[in-house]
């Protein structure tokens, strides 16, 4: 697996888009480090290729690597954030991917297009893109994309601000398997939901720890901190699992899949 990261050099809470960023509460930066150095690793171990994104000042989000794109079968998808303070993010996704050689299935120009937050709503299990959206992406995105094939889509309406992102509360495991959050979802998404894949319940405690936001590398799971029941859950499926604290990240609504661009 070919994972993007970008250190955390410039990481902070400096304005508020989402109910867990706080500009009251400081992030301990030498503690997000080790944090997201700790998840490097587990990547590493776990025979992940980790590239790296330069970070860049100014963009305190930009650690955040799963929102500004997606990769969808052989293209990258750029996202259009809906707020403006995460916006200059793509500028910089797309030179790194257009350097790397990779090609970009939409256009940069935004100006009258929905919005669409890249990995963080657009979540894929086999050949299903499972559409987030309700808080920071619009539904209009989706349909509107040529490029997307409508058949294999699955929408999914967020309902609770606290999972604004549906890798918040959703998380496949492989093509027949994933973790969810039902609260997170109106009647009908659950519904859609469950008819596409089984899903493994996450409780309220461990959800609003983002037991959801993991990253999967092929049997291997990793959970943020705080989260025994998921980690337990899992391992009767016969999952390896890892647990890498994600404290500081959650101050600004991210954990371990927040920080993660599929790259194949």
């Amino acid at each position: 697996m070919k994972i993007l990261m970008c250190p955390p050099d410039y990481f902070n809470v400096e304005y508020q888009i989402n109910p867990w960023m706080n500009l009251n509460e400081s992030i301990d930066h030498a503690k997000a480090r080790k944090q997201w150095e700790t998840l490097y690793q587990t990547l590493i171990n776990c025979d992940a290729e980790v590239s790296l994104l330069k970070p860049v000042e100014g963009l305190p989000d930009m650690v955040f690597t799963a929102n500004p794109g997606l990769l969808y079968q052989d293209s990258f998808i750029l996202s259009h954030f809906k707020h403006a303070v995460r916006q200059n993010e793509v500028v910089h996704l797309k030179a790194w991917l257009t350097d790397a050689g990779f090609n970009i299935a939409n256009p940069d120009d935004f100006a009258s297009t929905p919005f669409f937050e890249g990995g963080g709503d657009g979540l894929i299990a086999g050949e299903t893109l499972f559409a987030g959206y309700g808080f920071r992406s619009d539904k209009q995105f989706y349909e509107q994309a040529s490029y997307l094939d409508q058949n294999k889509l699955v929408y999914c309406q967020l309902i609770n601000p606290r999972f604004y992102h549906l890798d918040t509360c959703f998380c496949p495991i492989n093509e027949d398997l994933a973790l969810w959050y039902p609260g997170a979802f109106d009647e009908e998404t659950q519904k859609r939901m469950a008819a596409k894949i089984e899903l493994l319940d996450v409780g309220e405690e461990e959800a609003y720890h983002f037991a959801c936001n993991a990253v999967v590398v092929n049997n291997h799971v990793i959970l943020p901190g705080a989260c025994p029941k998921t980690k337990t859950l899992l391992e009767k499926r016969g999952f390896e699992v890892s647990v890498c604290e994600m404290s500081e990240f959650l101050k600004a609504g991210g954990a371990c899949k927040c920080m993660t661009l599929r790259l194949d």
